[in-house]
């Protein structure tokens, strides 16, 4: 036995606001894709004209030698005494790579304009 549909003439197909969504979703994949991909070309383009040089610069700091119950926020406050003591920790504390924890006995650099 075979079964046999039949199609009403002028039926539609309906969208619930989930398939909407499907769908939606469906036709913006391959758009999406097409432009991350056309992004990191012209990303990859702007990155390839960087070029290493063989000058290096020289940088200049001095060193200072942290004393017992010295803080960097005092350290700060000491070596630019007129400078906002937040940019100069920030600063110090990017010259050495630490991130706020200070030892007695450390040794650390100070960017050479604050030690003028």
């Amino acid at each position: 036995m075979t079964a046999i549909t039949t199609t009403t003439p002028g039926a539609r197909v309906r969208l619930t606001a989930r398939g909407r969504r499907a769908l939606a979703l469906l036709v913006a994949a391959p758009v999406l894709a097409a432009g991350a991909l056309a992004g990191a070309g012209v990303l990859g383009d702007a990155l390839a004209g960087a070029v290493a040089s063989s000058t290096a610069e020289t940088a200049q700091f001095e060193h200072i030698t942290v004393m017992p119950g010295q803080s960097l926020w005092q350290i700060a406050e000491a070596v630019a005494p007129e400078a906002d003591p937040r940019d100069v920790v920030a600063e110090i504390e990017l010259l050495n790579g630490i991130a706020g924890a200070i030892q007695p006995g450390e040794r650390l650099a100070i960017p050479v304009h604050y030690s003028g």
